[in-house]
């Protein structure tokens, strides 16, 4: 291969370019930003290595534009290499943990693979191989957070560049606002990662499932689920509000919620939904939803995703999903304090709450935030 044969890297590598420029914004060292080439040949040879197999293995590779002297504590090869696809799928093997990047930088005129690092700075590009054909580009957040923000998602001939604020959520529950906007997550002024922990997890099991986030203060959810509940959970299940409100920052910390959010999204899996108050206290799983008497059957939604060139949409709950989606568009319309999360098995994740401005549910599609 010499030269780049993927067209949806050239397509819109322009775009990347201007997002990380703008972006910026003076916050970080011009060497850290590639320029539209650069990006173009990162996405070319990311998307090729996505469809090689190692020893039997799809490679999972993430990719920083970086130069050696701005890593911290690199592991540097004695002779860079060319970058390539099949060097990258070579190395996949070494790299397929979470937090280890493959290093490259430009020597004279071509990109090369220098060698790893686990800490970059903001800003920095960041392109990570997730399956074959799908790819996303990304950055930190900022310094003192390990969170990334995701700028684009690469699938085959589909590209979806992110815009996160398309979308009005002012009226939304704040709960809600952490998954729309999660370069705010665990700031004074939002909520912590919690729910966008559970949502990653809930995709990440490829079941499908619906997770209900109810007022702990009140029990009005209750007539909208069928009686007797089978699984219910007394008294209430409260380490992961326990280790939420800790909120500390060390890695223990983020291990021991790590293993409690798996635990809580395994419960998802169960066939029905499950119950969780806004204090992250797990109430039941396997619940039934049902629509209480009198009132009216959802029909019509709101729908948006965040992305460039999204439009809102009024459509039927049924255009989105089976059961599932219906159900849980059903139970934000009669409980209007209440979030519905609803993890398909094709990968896709929806948001159900009800927007006081539009007057009916707000669906939102939010799996490009998640990858």
């Amino acid at each position: 291969m010499t030269g780049p044969l993927y067209p949806a890297a050239q397509l819109f590598a322009g775009k990347i370019e201007a997002h990380f420029a703008r972006h910026a914004g003076g916050r970080a060292p011009e060497a850290l930003l590639p320029d539209a080439a650069a990006i173009e040949a990162l996405i070319d040879a990311a998307f090729w290595a996505s469809l090689q197999r190692e020893e039997g293995h799809d490679p999972e590779i993430s990719l920083t534009f970086l130069p050696p002297e701005s890593a911290e504590r690199p592991l540097r090869l004695a002779r860079p290499l060319p970058l390539g696809p099949r060097a990258l799928a070579r190395l996949a093997p070494a790299v397929e943990r979470p937090g280890i990047h493959l290093g490259v930088y430009r020597q004279g005129a071509d990109l090369f693979v220098w060698g790893t690092t686990r800490a970059i700075p903001s800003f920095a590009f960041v392109v990570e191989v997730l399956g074959p054909g799908l790819l996303v580009v990304k950055h930190r957040v900022h310094e003192a957070s390990p969170k990334f923000r995701n700028v684009a998602v690469f699938e085959g001939e589909e590209v979806k560049i992110l815009s996160p604020r398309s979308a009005d959520v002012s009226d939304f529950p704040p709960l809600l606002r952490s998954l729309i906007t999660p370069e705010f997550c665990g700031t004074r002024e939002e909520p912590d990662e919690v729910l966008l922990r559970l949502a990653v997890s809930m995709r990440a099991h490829k079941r499908g499932g619906t997770l209900l986030v109810v007022p702990a203060e009140t029990d009005g959810w209750r007539d909208s689920i069928v009686s007797p509940i089978t699984y219910g959970v007394a008294p209430a299940f409260t380490e992961l509000a326990d280790l939420a409100r800790e909120r500390a920052q060390d890695g223990q910390w983020h291990g021991a919620i790590g293993r409690v959010v798996a635990a809580v999204a395994g419960l998802t899996a169960v066939d029905g939904a499950t119950l969780i108050n806004d204090n992250y206290e797990i109430i039941a799983f396997g619940v039934k939803i049902a629509r209480p008497d009198g009132r009216p059957q959802v029909e019509k939604v709101l729908f948006t995703e965040p992305i460039e060139g999204g439009t809102a949409s009024i459509v039927a709950p049924v255009q989105l999903g089976g059961t599932r989606h219906i159900s849980a568009a059903q139970f934000a319309q009669d409980q209007r304090d209440s979030v519905a999360m609803v993890a398909s098995q094709d990968g896709h994740f929806t948001l159900f709450a009800w927007s006081k401005r539009e007057g009916l549910v707000h669906a939102h599609r939010v799996e490009t935030l998640l990858l």
